[in-house]
């Protein structure tokens, strides 16, 4: 199959699937977690009959928490999420959740204040956007040597075009999941796009070490861009499936048998990891040569 010359697909591929996600964005948002707004959570587990959510609502209604957010997590555990609370309410609420139903014991209790949550929101933006600029400047430099046909600074450009892809896509699913099935945003979803910024730009990398190899190679040949990018693509990618692949069956495994606690972060991976894959060989390496051939329409 011919990548460069069926780009045109590829791209409007892309460009469904970032449209759908920017849509999914502007309309539903995304449904962010106590990290991030302020609250707690309380992780319990029964031993015996786990009660049902409404039961367990109207027993903590005189403590005044707000709007409580109950998922079920296994057989017998839940995840409590509500307003931020004191020490005194929070054993008042262990009190009340015990008398629900026997064998009740506490796991995990976290209590995130309104200003922190704030705080962790601008540091993560923050994050993320430091990560890209150091990828460009990272990338303008490595491709220091290879200036022509195309600039080595747009190579960074493109990986950083790439990402953006690599981030709308899982963002976008997230915003859907949590509209519809109460999925929130945390720090380890943020954690989860930094993984993936950095396991897509390393594919993207890999492909363009070897288009400036076959560059030098091809040195005084008159050997068409496309051509060489061509080459380079089909070069790696067995390389790039394959280690994407490896790291999909680990990733799946966790999972299908990893704690409730972490599915939606290992989802984020999978899907982030798939899309990365696909970014790296359908579209970084392609515009590439979009963009060789607009510069050399304008001259």
């Amino acid at each position: 199959m011919q990548i460069i010359a069926n780009r045109k697909i590829f791209y409007i591929f892309s460009g469904i699937l970032v449209s759908a996600s920017l849509i999914s964005l502007l309309t539903f948002g995304l449904h962010f977690g106590i990290d991030f707004t302020g609250g707690s959570l309380l992780e319990a587990e029964y031993r015996g009959v786990r009660p049902d959510s409404e039961v367990i609502r109207r027993n903590l209604e005189s403590l005044n928490l707000g709007t409580i957010v109950i998922q079920q997590t296994g057989s017998q555990g839940l995840i409590l999420r509500f307003r931020d609370v004191d020490e005194n309410t929070h054993q008042e609420i262990v009190a009340l959740l015990k008398k629900t139903a026997t064998g009740f014991s506490e796991k995990r209790f976290d209590a995130i204040g309104p200003t922190i949550g704030k705080e962790l929101k601008r540091k993560s933006i923050y994050a993320i956007i430091v990560v890209l600029v150091l990828i460009v400047l990272y990338i303008a430099w490595a491709f220091r040597k290879v200036s022509k046909p195309i600039s080595s600074w747009k190579y960074g450009v493109v990986a950083v075009i790439a990402l953006f892809h690599d981030v709308l896509i899982p963002a976008g699913l997230f915003s859907v999941l949590g509209r519809f099935a109460g999925a929130e945003v945390d720090t380890l979803f943020v954690t989860a796009l930094l993984t993936i910024l950095g396991f897509s730009v390393h594919d993207t990398i890999v492909v363009f070490d070897r288009v400036r190899e076959n560059l030098r190679n091809t040195t005084g040949r008159g050997v068409d861009f496309s051509a060489i990018v061509e080459q380079s693509v089909k070069e790696t990618i067995i390389r790039s499936i394959n280690t994407s692949f490896t790291v999909l069956l680990s990733l799946l495994a966790i999972f299908l048998f990893g704690g409730e606690s972490i599915r939606y972060f290992t989802l984020t991976l999978i899907v982030g990891v798939i899309i990365g894959t696909y970014s790296s060989i359908f579209i970084a390496s392609p515009f590439l040569v979009t963009w060789q051939l607009f510069g050399s329409k304008q001259k």
